[in-house]
């Protein structure tokens, strides 16, 4: 595997410069569990969010690998990883679906506000009885002459308690998934309502709700793509979903990596520097090569889906990669930084809590172990509809 980048359009350094806004308070408003509104505006002044789409919508017109650049860019600059993840949300939730799937109304009146942040954007897909099986969704939206009536209950959904507009995903047809169907609403419509952010482990400035609708009449001209194409644009869109946030997980993996090399190199103990015994310089050595292991995954099966191959095994096996190297070199920064990573001022022992949500979301790991192991023609076809809320 070769991980390539174009260094001549290199978007790396998008964020760099508002480094010091994107970092203020980060310990206040994690242990708040508070979305950090502020900094949003920081977000949007970067012109992060314009990276992957097209210029006449306002965006800068940059392929995917570009853009997962710009992602591992913030996640090095950024230590704010909820507010990282809430800005990958974004990017991906309902502006990429527009552009490619989305009609000439839906996306000129939304995608520029999307593109500037003046619209908070989420995907509503997970249900409180279906996570990674999306196939199995039983909210459904019912034909009423023009407008289809929407009911059911959506639950996990990242950025629902701020966003002001939604993707639904919901079932027009019968179970399997040729009868999903998308369909995009504003928070203020009659019948939506929206729960209170709920407490969470880690990534806690990203907010995450349930949804519930009940009667919710949505013109005929808010679907987005044909009637049944619902699974079709969920395929498309959770390939970039892993790549775009996972990419920002490299580069906080990156970050950490730093981090332990100079605590190694300048913490003493009996004497000696403690990466001159081989217990720590190890892990870090480990450190290292789970980096770049997790830069090669990513950036090959980038360059697989821009070049509109097939990576269905790339893209579960890069997801598992990433996520699980995240997690445990952030466990390995714990013990490199002794009693001082046990410390919440650290910051390290953050990196723990918001790294075991990768393996989660996007489709557990277990699922995506699943889907490969289908894609080779082993065991049952479970698996097939990962996803992320």
């Amino acid at each position: 595997m070769t991980a390539t980048t174009d260094t001549t359009t290199d978007t790396f350094d998008t964020v760099a410069a508002w480094a010091e806004d994107l970092n203020r308070d980060n310990a206040t408003l994690d242990d708040r569990g508070e979305f950090p509104w502020e900094k949003w505006k920081t977000i949007q002044r970067s012109g992060i969010l314009a990276v992957p789409f097209e210029r006449r919508y306002g965006g800068e017109g940059r392929s995917l690998t570009e853009t997962m650049r710009a992602l591992e860019g913030l996640g090095y600059t950024s230590r704010d990883a909820g507010l990282n993840f809430s800005t990958s949300t974004q990017i991906v939730s309902v502006g990429l679906v527009l552009q490619a799937f989305g009609n000439e109304e839906l996306t000129t009146t939304y995608l520029p506000k999307i593109i500037s942040g003046e619209l908070i954007t989420a995907h509503a897909i997970t249900e409180p009885t279906n996570g990674s099986d999306a196939t199995g969704i039983t909210t459904t939206a019912r034909r009423d002459g023009d407008d289809y009536v929407l009911d059911g209950e959506k639950m996990f959904i990242t950025n629902a308690p701020i966003a002001d507009l939604l993707l639904l995903y919901v079932r027009t047809g019968p179970p399997g998934p040729f009868g999903l169907s998308c369909f995009l609403v504003e928070r203020d419509t009659p019948g939506l309502r929206i729960g209170e952010p709920l407490d969470k482990m880690g990534l806690r400035t990203s907010p995450l709700g349930a949804v519930t609708l009940d009667g919710v009449r949505v013109p005929a001209s808010r679907r987005v793509g044909q009637e049944g194409a619902g699974f079709l644009i969920l395929d498309h869109i959770m390939k970039r979903e892993i790549l775009l946030s996972f990419s920002i997980t490299l580069g906080e993996m990156t970050h950490r990596l730093e981090r332990c090399v100079r605590q190694a190199r300048t913490r003493t103990q009996f004497g000696q520097p403690i990466g001159a015994y081989q217990a720590v310089s190890h892990k870090i050595a480990d450190m290292k090569i789970a980096v770049e292991t997790a830069r090669k995954w990513l950036y090959d099966t980038g360059a697989k889906v821009e070049a509109g191959e097939d990576a269905s095994i790339d893209v579960a096996a890069t997801k598992t990669v990433v996520s699980e190297a995240n997690l445990r070199t952030a466990l390995d920064a714990v013990q490199i930084f002794g009693g001082s990573g046990f410390l919440s001022a650290t910051g390290v022992e953050a990196d723990v809590r918001n790294a075991v949500g990768g393996t989660i979301y996007s489709g557990t790991n277990e699922v995506q172990r699943n889907r490969i192991a289908s894609l080779l023609g082993l065991g049952s076809p479970a698996g097939e509809g990962v996803r992320r809320g």
